[in-house]
């Protein structure tokens, strides 16, 4: 099996402008989830961006980076576009991993590249992990899943699925799992293209998941258990302070 790693990074941010070039323990931000992705078992790690100070940072530190279009809506678009500009065929596996990322395990790079490459059937394939805080449930913050019994994506959402009816909001329906969407994807490169074509979906403007656009078009879409939970990722100035601190604890 071999798959690409390319990493979209935009300096633009509402809650945490150039995220990208903030520093970690004396390295841009960009620059561990690069590292990280490379401890992977990829053939190549690509930064996609569409600002000159991020490209810049990322030749400084000897990485591989590709200037993209500023109009993109969405990570997969910028991947597509590498895609393109690379030359690479149409059953290549590339896995998009978030910029904002820099304590993304390599194991679970590895997971949904060799997840995807197993199965012919599906489109994209990403990953989960179980959760068991009704907070947490409840929360339009944390994306939940539903899948059938062999792993197919049944539905994303920000609202609690499936929904206890008879015991929401005061606790957690018995015998029921509740699984978090962790945001890595593979997909291959002729999905890429069909993808940069479509519309968005009615459920995507809803719920504001791009992963509902594939779905409506009828992409299927594998979720597996993640090997390993990465950290969260930095949104706020908050997240930065705990990724720092953890930083300098290991």
């Amino acid at each position: 099996m071999s798959f690409n790693v390319v990493i979209p990074s935009r300096y633009a941010s509402s809650r945490l402008p150039g995220k990208p070039l903030k520093d970690i323990a004396g390295k841009p931000m960009v620059q561990h989830v690069y590292e990280r992705a490379q401890k992977s078992v990829a053939h190549e790690v690509i930064v996609a961006t569409d600002d000159e100070r991020i490209f810049t940072a990322v030749e400084q530190f000897g990485g591989q980076v590709v200037m993209t279009s500023s109009r993109h809506e969405s990570g997969t678009d910028r991947l597509q576009e590498v895609a393109g500009l690379k030359g690479w065929t149409d059953e290549q596996i590339v896995v998009g991993v978030q910029g904002d990322e820099p304590l993304i395990p390599p194991v679970i790079i590895n997971q949904v590249a060799e997840n995807l490459s197993a199965r012919p059937e599906f489109s994209i394939s990403t990953l989960q992990e179980k959760i068991n805080s009704l907070g947490d449930i409840m929360d339009p913050n944390v994306v939940k899943t539903a899948t059938d019994q062999l792993g197919a994506a049944l539905y994303f959402s920000r609202a609690p699925i499936p929904y206890g009816r008879d015991c929401f909001p005061e606790s957690v329906p018995e015998g029921i799992d509740y699984y978090r969407h962790i945001g890595i994807y593979g997909y291959r490169v002729k999905f890429l293209r069909q993808f940069a074509r479509w519309e968005m979906s009615p459920l995507e403007k809803a719920e504001k998941l791009e992963q509902l656009r594939a779905m409506w078009y009828g992409a299927k879409i594998h979720l597996d258990v993640a090997l390993e939970t990465p950290p969260k990722g930095v949104d706020t100035p908050e997240d930065l302070e705990n990724i720092r601190n953890l930083m300098r604890q290991l």
